[in-house]
């Protein structure tokens, strides 16, 4: 993986692909996922140095900036984000679970990232707005303290941008519940 990844979320399908090419043809990024989701967004998940990154991101704020509902730069994600991203992630043991649930793709990727940072805790799964009216959540476990500690600091991170909707900690969750998430 490279050194940093960005997302841009748009509000319309057709100016995010044009915002896609412009923004190749911009700076040297690798697309991870280009697609539509609920309500008819469309995302823009890439990857490549830090440096092309920032030009990729300019190119779309200054040509669109009326179309960009959120955007992220990370220089140095956790690696955890990309395996609870395409639902590879192994549960194992779960003392305590963590939810956050948040109104655009790019804050719940930024608030992964900000709880796989805080604590021992393991990404488990990210959904992004499929289905959901536009929101996004992720879930991560870990031990109480380890879940409670991250849950906050992603929490405090996203409420800056007005994007968190809510978020749960369930200690010690059943395990018949794993069915119905995962």
């Amino acid at each position: 993986m490279s050194q940093a990844i960005g997302l841009i979320e748009l509000r319309s399908v057709a100016i995010g692909i044009k915002v896609a090419d412009e923004m190749i043809k911009s700076a040297d990024i690798e697309i991870l996922i280009a697609q539509t989701v609920c309500p008819g967004k469309y995302i823009l998940l890439f990857t490549g140095k830090l440096s092309d990154i920032n030009a990729a991101i300019d190119t779309g704020i200054k040509n669109y900036e009326q179309q960009i509902i959120d955007y992220f730069i990370l220089g140095n994600p956790a690696e955890s984000i990309f395996s609870a991203l395409y639902g590879t992630t192994e549960i194992g043991n779960v003392e305590a679970l963590g939810i956050i649930e948040t109104y655009t793709v790019a804050s719940v990727i930024v608030a992964a990232d900000q709880a796989a940072k805080t604590a021992n805790i393991r990404l488990m799964d990210i959904r992004i707005a499929r289905g959901m009216s536009g929101k996004s959540y992720v879930l991560f476990c870990g031990d109480l303290a380890a879940v409670e500690a991250s849950t906050k600091k992603a929490c405090d991170e996203i409420s800056k941008g007005g994007f968190l909707l809510n978020y749960s900690i369930i200690p010690n969750p059943d395990s018949r519940l794993w069915e119905t998430l995962l």
